[in-house]
């Protein structure tokens, strides 16, 4: 049955994994359903308590900004439908998609094991594609995953998880951790832009409005 034609699409938050270079896009990961809350936090970039008074109005750099959402996933709906994979695996392809964003690839493992087998002496630390959180067209931010936890409610008669809640932590990687010379810096700067345009769009106020005249 299809659904109200004057009904709004929804838009949803998610993830999306991409080359830092050429920016290629490798895996789209959007969220079941969008959480009902997002928690943001931004620590200031100055230059320290004990600078010179001449630096105290001065930043070092961009804030560091941070990320934390509550996701639900839910197997109801595809087991309501026959679905075949949540009926023989529940909600662990949707873990497993989640959790590997902060694994390295089992090759690189394997490959790295190897190189320390034949005496290399030193081993380059292995790398993940640049990762992207979206939310909104005003949020395209590269991220790194910095905290993961999930919360299984709910299990088939195989103990496979049908319902879950995942936790996720995000630092906004800027400029200051990734240069401006790829597609991860090239994004944090549209991010910064978009937040200086909107800024700009905020209602004007008047001195009288605080309750005073003028400052002297």
């Amino acid at each position: 049955m299809s659904s109200f034609p004057g009904s709004p699409h929804l838009i949803k938050g998610g993830i999306v994994v991409i080359d830092p270079n050429s920016g290629t896009v490798a895996q789209i990961i959007p969220l079941q359903y969008n959480p009902d809350t997002l928690s943001r936090t931004l620590q200031v970039q100055g230059v320290g308590e004990k600078a010179d008074r001449s630096e105290a109005l001065r930043l070092r750099g961009p804030a560091i900004e941070t990320f934390k959402v509550d996701a639900e996933i839910d197997a109801t709906d595809q087991l309501e439908v026959s679905d075949a994979t949540a009926a023989q695996v529940g909600l662990f392809p949707q873990l497993a998609v989640l959790e590997t964003l902060i694994y390295p690839a089992s090759s690189d493992l394997i490959a790295n094991n190897n190189l320390a087998q034949f005496g290399t002496l030193e081993i380059v630390p292995m790398q993940k594609p640049l990762t992207l959180f979206i939310w909104s067209q005003k949020r395209i931010v590269p991220v790194r995953l910095t905290e993961f936890s999930v919360t299984e409610e709910a299990f088939d008669a195989a103990l496979n998880p049908i319902r879950a809640k995942v936790s996720l932590g995000m630092r906004v990687l800027s400029v200051d951790d990734l240069g401006f010379g790829n597609q991860g810096g090239n994004l944090f700067m549209a991010y910064l832009q978009q937040k200086e345009q909107l800024a700009s769009m905020a209602p004007a106020a008047a001195l009288g409005a605080l309750g005073i005249n003028s400052i002297a």
